[in-house]
């Protein structure tokens, strides 16, 4: 068990693809490039539209739908049945310790919190994003949301701060491999950066209009205090001769939102405010809760020092596929016959030429909007105020999504349309009983 390497899973929230330094953003985020410079960049790597359902597939391996109705959207209800085995539960029956800190919201009771779910340690939001500040969720039934192992807490301090924190003394304090899970709630709304960040992006011009200018100047240090956070998990492996033993992961779980009024802010308590300009997911077309690649596709990369050469891996993978990639390269099996929906993908991270064409699924909403990719096509089909709309486009030779082309392809459309039928017929196969 000495030689099985750490796993660092660091999800930013609602970061866009192009809210990076390096991929052109005037954003700086220092530690997040030198990590894509020395590690293999996922030109390509999938999520779901919104949060939920890509923390149940990064914990699963499965699709969201198949949880039910509730998984495909933000849910407070619980959204594993009892008992369900996740990437934790089976990392930690392996002999892994399991620690997770920063956002849950697979179930924003104490009672469905991570510590049922394979986490030995907990800490964070049991439910989603939250103020920096006061550590608040939504007005409502789940508004008390701060816990350590389960348990509701009050303390001061920034959420990426405290965070970050957690995350370090944990890791510093391991004397076994260790499985870390870093959900961060930056970027997400409100954006409320520290003084000293805020102070960072002081003479910066981002916007002829001050609104949007101040908006923005906010949203960029709250992006760069989030890139220093994730320099202090590097260096708390470093402070503890761990980096080399160590698979560094990050990604996002969907993609930017370009802007948010004050009706969508105010829903938190404290003090509150509009926020004109956002993130940016350019030059990939749309934004969070979307299944245009701007939603879907987000800046991935995987970073092992000594192990993986620098480089890029542009072929399409999802996040159904790191619950058996990472259990795989762990030595970690599933007690029972597992259901799925990824695959290894170390192999392409390696630097193999896939075996056959990927397929790629979304429920997303219960139903309301559907996707298939499989090889370079990809295939929506989306509830609008007049009934529903098909579009296929050939991300290949397309990639920014401006040539809707179903009406050039009928049997394209017919064949993933197929596919999207039978992956239907998967769907609520593993929910709950007591959810609706």
């Amino acid at each position: 068990m000495n030689s099985a390497p750490n796993i660092l899973y660091i999800l930013a929230d609602d970061l866009g693809w192009g809210d990076l330094s390096c991929h052109g953003s005037s954003i700086r985020t220092p530690t997040i490039d030198r990590l894509v410079q020395e590690g293999v960049e996922l030109g390509q790597h999938y999520v779901c539209p919104m949060c939920t359902p890509t923390r149940a597939s990064l914990l699963t391996g499965r699709h969201p739908g198949r949880f039910g109705a509730h998984a495909t959207t933000p849910s407070n209800p619980p959204v594993l049945p009892d008992g369900y085995p996740t990437l934790a539960t089976v990392l930690r029956d392996a002999g892994y310790d399991t620690g997770l800190f920063g956002k849950w919201h697979l179930g924003s009771s104490p009672h469905f919190g991570p510590n049922g779910y394979g986490f030995n340690t907990a800490y964070g939001s049991l439910a989603g994003g939250v103020d920096p500040y006061n550590h608040f969720y939504k007005r409502g039934d789940y508004s008390v949301t701060w816990h350590k192992n389960g348990g509701l807490i009050e303390e001061h301090g920034h959420v990426t701060d405290l965070i970050a924190r957690e995350a370090v003394a944990w890791i510093e304090s391991r004397n076994r491999p260790f499985f870390c899970y870093v959900p961060f709630t930056a970027v997400h709304v409100p954006i409320k950066p520290t003084q000293d960040w805020l102070n960072a992006y002081q003479y910066d011009d981002f916007d002829k209009d001050p609104l949007k200018d101040a908006s923005f100047r906010k949203y960029a240090a709250y992006t760069s205090h989030m890139d220093w956070a994730v320099g202090q998990l590097l260096e708390a492996l470093e402070h503890t001769c761990q980096r080399e033993n160590t698979l560094v992961i990050f990604s996002s779980d969907n993609g930017a939102i370009n802007d948010c009024p004050l009706h969508g802010t105010d829903q938190y308590p404290g003090w509150q405010e509009a926020y004109p300009r956002l993130g940016c997911n350019g030059p990939l077309r749309g934004v969070k809760a979307q299944l245009y690649e701007g939603g879907i596709r987000t800046p991935t990369f995987v970073n092992w020092r000594g192990n993986l050469q620098p480089g890029r891996m542009d072929h399409p993978v999802q996040i159904v596929d790191w619950m058996p990639t990472l259990t795989a390269l762990c030595g970690a099996a599933p007690t029972r016959d597992p259901q799925w929906d990824g695959a290894d993908i170390w192999p392409l991270i390696k630097g193999a030429n896939p075996a056959a064409e990927k397929r790629m699924y979304w429920n997303f909403r219960g139903g309301r909007n559907l996707g298939l990719r499989l090889g370079d096509w990809k295939l929506t089909d989306c509830e609008v105020e007049d009934g529903r709309r098909l579009e296929l486009f050939n991300i290949a030779d397309d990639p920014f999504e401006a040539d809707e082309v179903s009406a050039d392809h009928p049997q394209k459309v017919d064949e993933l349309t197929e596919l999207i039928v039978a992956e239907r017929r998967l769907d609520d196969t593993s929910k709950r009983p007591d959810v609706h």
